[in-house]
């Protein structure tokens, strides 16, 4: 913010996106607990919104097939920064970078686009994989198409501390930084394991929804960590059950009404699904690689 400070852009010219994507919008708290207050009073700050047509501009399809569609306040900005982490994710293979934009500030098509069934179903969509990955792929076109020009991106270790920081052109500052990042995070799994603990942390253990990475971690890496008939145990408080947003709903409607296991993912190959409702079918081929039919969840807010 100096630096924009001291080029001479104003502070009413200054706005910060939330990129929450297809989730509940960020509270004012969280915005603060985030940012610090000092910037939240100075500074707009607002949320991603995803089903809003007002607030989204129509950027086209692109060749793949993926329609593309941000919100105006990305698309429309005359320097376009998106800030994030560079860590492993199951369906892009290390987030931030293109993803902050391309999913965290996109439109509800484009979510539901890179989420369906066919991109979620492909071998190349791997944890920790962005070589022959369609979703990668098409989520760093969208990002070119909707203007994103720059980053700033860190690699955190596990105590949340930056041991690596890079920015410039979002392609090859991300790539960097997934070079580093695959040094940190990245461990060979010599064998399948019959119990296997995961947990997801602060703040992703306060729903169902986020906590239900740690599963799907654990089955989208290169090599599934849990053996056939093993058991997957994950630590979360969910002190918001199951999740408040549009995304964390559905998710909770189709595990909730679902008849077995084999349904959801039938009714998903043939009939698609909203955004959100990947993460139903997601648990669903976890359950189903394991011989599970039905599923047990126990929570408790202590």
């Amino acid at each position: 913010m100096g630096e924009l400070e001291a080029a001479g852009v104003r502070d009413e010219n200054i706005t910060l996106l939330c990129g929450i994507g297809m989730h509940r919008p960020s509270t004012y708290e969280e915005k603060v607990a985030k940012l610090g207050q000092a910037i939240v009073d100075r500074y707009r700050v607002i949320d991603n919104e995803p089903q809003n047509p007002d607030a989204l501009v129509d950027l086209g399809v692109t060749p793949g097939g993926v329609p593309v569609s941000a919100h105006r306040a990305a698309v429309e900005a005359d320097l376009l920064i998106a800030t994030g982490l560079v860590e492993p994710h199951q369906y892009a293979g290390y987030s931030g970078g293109r993803k902050t934009l391309a999913v965290g500030a996109a439109g509800e098509p484009l979510i539901a686009h890179t989420h369906g069934p066919a991109f979620v179903d492909h071998p190349g969509t791997r944890l920790g994989r962005i070589e022959g990955n369609p979703l990668h792929e098409a989520i760093t076109e969208a990002a070119r198409r909707a203007g994103l020009r720059f980053i700033v991106n860190v690699v955190l270790d596990d105590e949340k501390r930056i041991v690596c920081v890079k920015a410039g052109e979002p392609e090859a500052a991300f790539e960097e930084l997934v070079a580093f990042a695959r040094s940190t995070y990245e461990v060979p799994i010599p064998h399948q394991y019959d119990v296997v603990i995961g947990g997801v942390g602060f703040p992703k253990d306060a729903n169902l929804y986020q906590a239900s990475r740690a599963p799907s971690y654990l089955f989208f890496a290169p090599t599934c960590v849990v053996r056939p008939g093993g058991f997957l145990i994950i630590p979360a408080r969910c002190e918001e059950g199951a999740g408040d947003g549009v995304g964390e709903k559905r998710f909770l409607a189709a595990m909730r009404d679902a008849p077995d296991v084999q349904y959801i993912l039938d009714d998903a190959r043939q009939n698609g699904y909203p955004p959100g409702q990947q993460r139903a079918f997601v648990m669903a081929r976890c359950w189903r690689a394991h011989g599970w039919s039905s599923w047990v969840a126990s929570a408790r807010t202590w």
